[in-house]
């Protein structure tokens, strides 16, 4: 018997933005989800804009599992995370291992798979899975916005500060061609 697939499916259960207050609450689920579609475009982008040569699939998945050690230590929040080098040190052993457990969770034959998933060492890969986590931080910071909730004004300006410094150029084109319509209605998307 294994745990991994239960282990996983708890991902609706982790609420993130946990120190904001919310209009809506996103949870690890959506979050993954919404990380995997902008990494795969971003690594499109990539391919027929920018002639590179990424695992547009391979990419999506490492997203989609991206924040999976979060099953076992909950949303950390960023300014915890990174209040100094030494607690974010310890912390990324904590995710490390809170990786490893759910690893160990799969039969054998299947952690050989999973594992250079979920602890990829792909640094073009993880550059892009981190430029899609951040636009989807962004994302959820317009939606709030666009409902009057100003709680994520200051969030909103160091997410779109972070990603312009990333100088990844799959995620400025991504920001210019697709960004500005996630501010709109249904009704005005539909026209």
């Amino acid at each position: 018997m294994s745990s991994f697939f239960a282990f996983i499916s708890r991902t609706k259960f982790i609420n993130r933005w946990s120190l904001m207050r919310n209009t809506s609450y996103e949870n690890l689920a959506v979050h993954s989800h919404e990380v995997a579609v902008i990494a795969h475009a971003l690594a499109v982008i990539g391919n027929k804009r920018l002639n590179k040569n990424y695992d547009a699939n391979k990419v999506a998945v490492i997203a989609l599992y991206h924040d999976c050690s979060e099953i076992i230590t909950g949303d950390m929040p960023t300014p915890i995370k990174y209040i100094s080098k030494s607690f974010n040190s310890q912390y990324k052993m904590l995710e490390e291992r809170a990786t490893e457990k759910l690893l160990n969770s799969l039969p054998d034959d299947m952690r050989e798979e999973y594992q250079p998933i979920m602890s990829s060492d792909d640094k073009e890969l993880n550059f892009l899975v981190k430029a899609a986590d951040k636009i989807s931080a962004l994302i959820k910071c317009v939606e709030e916005k666009k409902i009057g909730n100003h709680e994520f004004d200051s969030a909103y300006k160091t997410l779109l500060q972070s990603v312009k410094d990333m100088n990844c150029d799959e995620a400025e084109i991504f920001m210019d061609e697709f960004f500005d319509e996630y501010s709109m209605t249904l009704d005005e998307l539909t026209i």
